[in-house]
């Protein structure tokens, strides 16, 4: 008994480092979709964009040397946020605007078709540049915590203990942080609310002196960042290489999803609960089941809730 116990309170454990970082992940996609109304399917190569810009910040622009192994890495990983917004604000500034915006009034399906193409193409092109530029040769951002772990019990009498890994905990800490600036800035800020009125009714932000355009680069630049940071966080405890956007863009839109479209808050929940039945499903099932567990749970989640946990049905007439 004492044995199912641990490995339910380990699995529940790694469940939450792994939901943090899912979480954050999400974030960034369900921010340039809540703003822009776009279907990104880039957003997973900006990740390993991130991961790459944090792993060669940590290696070859001193960063290790100024701070360390220890903390070098979650330095570097911060430090390559900002090199992605620059990166999104300026795909989007000469590519993603370009069907975006007022300008879809004169495409057809309002855009929707080109920005699917768009991005798929821009997609393929990060995944195959990248291949060129940095190799296929898997990569990793270690540091000394990856190696150790934090005990915390005995939870049942003496014979039950949890044991988190100590770069998850403090990745999962960090993830938790920038939710919590992100929704600071989103709901309390000017620039905040320039971002909820281009998202809510575009025209009247427009009459109000909004520069809708600004905001949607804006928003494309943080989106891009914070799914880099959440990139930079996976990188130290998993490999990666120029490929490994393929296999978290479809996570990213199931949070998405799930969280319920256009909620910030509701897609760093619902990249929680992916986190979480990721990890508690290999206590009954193989580790190659993990995404089907994963699938299930969201389909039984969006039939019985479509809205998804924080979105709003809407009532058509």
């Amino acid at each position: 008994m004492a044995q199912v116990v641990e490995n339910m309170l380990q699995a529940l454990a790694a469940g939450l480092l792994a939901g943090a970082i899912y979480g954050l992940m999400c974030v960034g996609l369900g921010l340039i979709f809540g703003v822009m109304r776009v279907i990104n399917f880039a957003q997973g190569d900006v990740m390993m964009l991130g991961m790459y810009a944090a792993y060669y910040l940590f290696l070859s622009f001193g960063v290790q040397a100024v701070f360390g192994s220890v903390f070098g890495p979650y330095v570097a990983i911060l430090l390559s946020g900002p090199l992605m917004f620059g990166f999104g604000y300026l795909i989007h500034r000469f590519l993603i605007a370009r069907v975006t915006g007022a300008r879809t009034a004169k495409l057809e399906g309002e855009g929707h078709f080109a920005q699917l193409i768009l991005t798929l193409g821009v997609a393929l092109v990060l995944q195959n540049g990248g291949l060129i530029v940095f190799g296929s040769v898997l990569a990793s951002i270690r540091t000394p915590l990856s190696s150790s772990a934090w005990e915390i019990g005995p939870l049942w009498g003496e014979d039950v203990a949890v044991f988190v890994n100590k770069a998850r905990g403090i990745a999962a800490l960090i993830s938790v942080a920038a939710m919590v600036v992100l929704s600071a800035v989103i709901t309390r800020s000017r620039l905040g609310k320039a971002l909820r009125a281009s998202a809510d009714n575009p025209e009247a932000a427009t009459y109000m002196g909004i520069d809708i355009d600004r905001s949607h680069r804006i928003a494309f630049g943080l989106g891009s960042a914070i799914t880099a940071i959440a990139g930079g966080l996976l990188a130290t405890n998993y490999p990666f290489h120029p490929y490994i956007g393929i296999d978290y863009v479809i996570v990213m839109y199931a949070g998405v999803v799930l969280g319920g479209l256009g909620s910030i808050t509701g897609a760093f929940w619902g990249g929680m609960t992916i986190g979480l039945v990721q990890q508690l499903s290999t206590l009954v099932l193989p580790t190659q089941l993990q995404n089907a567990a994963i699938f299930a749970v969201f389909l039984l989640i969006v039939f019985f809730r479509p809205q998804g946990f924080f979105g709003r049905m809407v009532e058509r007439t």
